[in-house]
């Protein structure tokens, strides 16, 4: 079986249209691409189904569930049809809620998020969480990997942490990074590519270092993806 590419592409924006020139121009770099809720709520399973047609990619289902266990079973149900390789939802939403999706989508590596990349240390003790962000989102992971959950999204700063802890068998997926020298927008824990993998993990979801090109020329987008994917060989 082919390997993939380590970068997930984040198709952060509700247009069909750009979100189709993204897959068109980074597909020599890319297999797997995050759709997440401002594109899904404006164009819904249509709106997948029409990016599925123009190629055959890895699906990252970025809807970050998070409701009591007999809703998130109903709305996994409602996307299995969908076929994306990860689904993602809330790890604070408890074992039971994570056991609840593993079983109603066995065949979806459904992906715990522990604690968001723009979450830090003072916005957990605002949040009334005394644990630090590495050992909570070790927790989560924990408790969510013994729930059945195949996948784990956590910043690239808890990988080497939760990975010593969940084995290797389990997939780490990490948000928050950023090559040296970026702009880290609204993230709050960030690491360059190359380090994250270093410390552990199998995926980058990348948007904005790879897609803010697009607004130079196409080909610059095309060239900076081929260049992020080679940085990581």
């Amino acid at each position: 079986m082919k390997s993939l590419s380590p970068i997930i592409l984040a198709l952060d924006t509700d247009e069909v249209e750009t979100a189709l020139s993204w897959i068109e121009l980074t597909r020599d770099s890319v297999d797997v691409y995050k759709v997440g809720l401002e594109f899904f709520l404006k164009h819904g399973a249509a709106g997948l189904q029409l990016l599925r047609k123009s190629s055959d990619f890895e699906l990252f289902l970025d809807l970050k569930l998070h409701d009591i266990p007999n809703t998130v079973a109903g709305a996994v149900a409602s996307v299995v049809g969908l076929s994306p390789r990860f689904l993602t939802v809330h790890a604070s939403g408890g074992a039971n809620m994570v056991r609840a999706a593993v079983e109603q989508g066995p065949q979806i590596a459904i992906t715990a998020v522990t604690v968001l990349t723009s979450i830090d240390q003072e916005e957990l003790v605002k949040m009334g969480v005394s644990l630090t962000p590495i050992d909570y989102a070790l927790a989560l992971a924990k408790n969510s990997v013994d729930a059945g959950a195949r996948a784990i999204v956590c910043s690239p700063l808890e990988v080497e942490a939760i990975r010593q802890a969940v084995g290797q068998s389990v997939e780490l997926i990490t948000p928050g990074v950023r090559p040296a020298g970026s702009d880290v927008g609204d993230q709050s824990r960030v690491m360059t590519p190359r380090d994250a993998i270093s410390a552990g993990a199998d995926f980058l979801v990348m948007g904005r270092p790879i897609t803010s090109y697009f607004q130079k020329s196409p080909q610059a987008m095309r060239e900076r993806a081929l260049e992020m994917r080679e940085s990581l060989n």
